[in-house]
């Protein structure tokens, strides 16, 4: 119904409609799509992020079809009710809802396009967000715009009243500002490029949802004599919710949002109340949206990186944990909103919002959220980094063979010379462009690379430069509010030996032949290592070159996570959980928060080589005759960390040619065939360890052969189901995996080159006995073409390893 011409508080408004009459039928039809689309689209968008979870979490490849086959189905099956809502009820209103859910269904469309990009290439798909959302959103002008009177009140067309931000675009930018906060406080920005591509991408959609929203829409819903604002509130609210709910859907990565579904529907109760107070004021409903819709979408864009809102980072207060607080944090704030504007704004007899009061709640948030962003969040940032692969990496051959301690050490210097004298020699160049055009840049030797800051253009300068063989996106994970709890084991401390290790004869070893390790050291690079543990504080090798923490810089082993203390626990443990206790140990932090990077597992790798002190340049101050003999390393660096299938190809080439036995975990991707596929547990010169369980049967999780090469993997397996060791905190806890099988077969490693010291270095004979001694194990179900693929030479037998070393 038209307004009324001399209504106090509502200016006149030509109108298209008149009174409408029409039977509940198509209302009720109207909020049954509405629950439908509401329905279809949060199972459509955690569905799809689920699949995407199964299939990183098994090894599968991302199927890049998923989510433009989903962003099909689902417009389908919204746009099609959506249509038919638009066209056939008599009732004007229904079928403007009709019309608005039915383009922001195409305008979902369009924004879900670019999530078949790789979640890595975040820039790339910022930047096609901003270009399609910008698409939609002059589309939507012309089609969603047409219909608007152009006296309309809302529509901001009043020029005279357009050159200062009006009371009602304020408080749409106080909105959007309170719906900020919570990712300001708990998230992190990366880079600079994809900072400000956010940026835009968020105020291209704050547009769109302005076009789709126009105040001819709210208008339908504040019809009535005198005018109903309630009505608008509720009814329109509801409409409006349904429709950013649609919106927010299109809007991130694969996990990225998710969080949108939960914040940006109940805004739309409080872009009903706006819409009504710029019926009275005559201007700054649009803006007021754009501002409103444009920071909600701001704050997962530029504050989370979409591949840490994942399974792999479940752990207890992870970054799906803040997201999820973010997420929760929003609803509630567009929850207050709502109540709060329409209270205030959206009464018949309401007085208009003041400028005053509207500029001050602004400033308060602004300098709210300022101070939130550098007290108590995460300032600064923090973005991915590039690795630069060169084409030259050290010529390796001829360094001798030689065993036995003074020839491991002999061995280990050369190869340390030879592969600084490269990089130093090949990286010069290059090394002194980054110092030019200052790009905070770290070189590596063990794998001639250089990772440098960086985003696409850096990326490709360096591309084109004749010494690069490849770059590759280097994975940082993004700061945490608050550090995740210490995890600590909940299992009493065993009495013995415990089963896995008398499954594999170790305590025999011990007690029949006197052999715990004694003279061997073990290096473990992990979460880090609890070095004040009982099973493990008598191992610690000592000196200001055993430790190494790249991540978090702690001057004395320490482990939040405990993956690591485990692992090593398993290894060399005292108390009846390791395999030889009398080995020592060295550590370092490769994986504090269980996604790293070919940089950061070279920090480690590099230590385990030549040791450095603390603060000291690796380059230059590594000792390599103070090198571990062993390394068990229960980690893959896949795809999704920046590693391609060659990136450390050159470091375990490069440790094997020292006389380092480096041990790997095959990977918990079984029990599909070819699930050994991440680096480094392929290559051929590792040891790579597959899982069994208290009755010797392979594990469904065990990956495995054959390799990507068609190389015969694993080597061996050894117990990794529920296995007890050591956990941070001075207790012990019961893990699974083949990272718990991995620390065993070094343990066994130790204990042989504990009884025969010629053995330190002899790579090829350690390997044979290691074999040539396991016991077989029966192979149920799929050999994958052969038995080998599933559980190599058998399970390794600790007491009949160290018998054949000492023959």
């Amino acid at each position: 119904m038209p307004v009324r011409p001399g209504h106090p508080q509502d200016p006149a408004v030509p109108s298209p409609t008149g009174p409408e009459r029409s039977s509940p039928g198509p209302v009720v039809l109207a909020v049954l799509i509405g629950l439908w689309i509401t329905g279809l689209t949060v199972v459509t968008q955690f569905g799809g992020w689920l699949i995407d979870q199964f299939l990183l979490l098994t090894g599968l490849d991302r199927l890049v079809w998923l989510w433009p086959v989903a962003t099909v189905g689902l417009v389908a099956l919204a746009g099609t009710p959506a249509l038919l809502l638009a066209l056939l009820p008599r009732s004007r209103t229904v079928r403007t809802v009709g019309q608005i859910w039915l383009a922001a269904t195409l305008a979902f469309g369009a924004l879900s396009l670019p999530r078949a990009l790789p979640p890595v290439q975040h820039e790339a798909y910022l930047a096609t967000l901003a270009g399609v959302a910008g698409l939609a959103m002059l589309l939507a002008h012309r089609l969603v715009g047409r219909r608007v009177v152009p006296s309309d009140p809302g529509d901001g067309s009043n020029r005279s009243r357009a050159a200062r931000p009006t009371p009602v675009t304020l408080l749409g930018l106080s909105g959007g500002l309170a719906l900020l906060l919570p990712w300001v406080w708990v998230g992190a920005l990366g880079g600079l490029l994809e900072t400000l591509l956010a940026a835009l991408a968020a105020t291209a959609v704050g547009g769109l949802a302005a076009a789709l929203l126009p105040a001819a829409f709210w208008s339908r819903f504040a019809s009535g004599t005198p005018p109903r604002p309630g009505r608008l509130v509720l009814v329109g609210g509801l409409v409006a919710g349904v429709a950013l709910l649609l919106l927010g859907a299109g809007v991130g990565q694969s996990g990225a949002q998710l969080p949108l579904l939960l914040t940006l529907p109940p805004a739309g109760f409080a872009l009903a109340a706006l819409a009504a107070a710029a019926r009275r004021t005559a201007t700054g409903g649009a803006a007021a949206t754009a501002w409103l819709v444009g920071l909600s979408v701001f704050g997962p864009l530029a504050w989370t990186d979409p591949e840490e809102v994942g399974l792999v980072l479940a752990g207890t207060r992870e970054t799906p944990f803040w997201v999820a607080v973010a997420a929760g944090a929003g609803f509630a704030v567009a929850a207050v909103l709502a109540v709060a504007y329409g209270v205030t704004l959206a009464r018949p007899q309401g007085a208009r919002p003041g400028r005053a009061v509207a500029g001050v709640a602004v400033v308060t948030l602004l300098v709210t959220t300022g101070v939130v962003a550098v007290g108590l969040g995460q300032p600064g940032l923090h973005g991915e980094r590039l690795f630069v692969v060169l084409r030259e990496q050290a010529d390796l051959s001829g360094v001798p063979a030689t065993t036995g301690r003074a020839g491991r050490d002999n061995r280990a210097t050369e190869v340390y010379q030879r592969l600084v004298e490269t990089a130093e020699r090949t990286q010069a160049d290059l090394r002194r462009e980054l110092r030019r055009f200052r790009l905070d840049h770290t070189p590596y030797y063990l794998v001639n690379a250089i990772e440098v800051d960086g985003g696409p253009l850096v990326r490709t300068w360096l591309a084109d430069r004749p010494e690069v063989d490849r770059v590759l996106v280097s994975q940082r994970v993004r700061p945490l509010p608050v550090p995740a709890p210490v995890t600590q084991g909940d299992a009493p401390a065993p009495r013995g030996a415990d089963w896995n290790v008398r499954l594999i004869g170790a305590d025999r070893v011990w007690s029949e032949l006197g052999v715990t390790g004694a003279g061997v050291t073990v290096g473990s690079s992990d979460s880090g290592v609890d070095g004040g543990h009982p099973a493990l504080a008598a191992g610690f090798r000592g000196g200001d070159d055993s430790w190494f923490d790249p991540w978090n810089a702690t001057s004395a082993p320490s482990d939040r996570g405990g993956h690591g203390t485990h692992t090593l626990g398993s290894a060399v443990g005292r108390d009846g959980v390791g395999v030889a206790p009398g080995a020592a140990w060295t550590g370092c932090v490769n994986l504090d928060r269980n996604l790293g990077n070919p940089a950061l597992y070279l920090d480690c790798l590099q230590f385990m080589l030549a040791p450095f002190p603390p603060g000291g340049d690796p380059l230059t101050d590594g000792r390599p005759q103070r090198a571990p003999d062993i390394l068990t390393n229960s980690w893959g660096c896949p795809e999704l960390e920046g590693c391609d299938p060659g990136a450390l190809r050159p470091a375990t080439a490069a440790l094997a040619a020292a006389g380092i036995l480096v041990v790997f975990a095959a990977g918990n991707t079984g029990p599909r065939c070819r699930s050994i596929e991440d680096s480094p547990a392929f290559h051929p010169d590792v040891l790579t360890v597959g899982a069994v369980d208290r009755q010797r049967r392979v594990t469904d999780f065990s990956s495995r052969g054959p390799t990507p090469g068609g190389g015969a993997k694993p080597d061996l397996v050894a117990p990794g189901a529920d296995v007890l060791s050591a956990m941070p905190g001075g207790g012990y806890g019961v893990l699974s995996g083949t990272s718990m099988a991995t620390p065993q077969v070094a343990g066994v490693a130790a204990l042989m080159w504990s009884a025969n010291p010629a053995l330190i270095g002899d790579l090829p004979r350690t390997r044979r006995i290691l074999t040539a001694t396991a016991s077989p194990v029966p192979v149920s179900g799929e050999s994958c073409g052969d038995e080998a693929h599933v559980v190599g030479a058998g399970l390794v037998d600790a007491y009949a390893a160290v018998r054949a070393a000492q023959g």
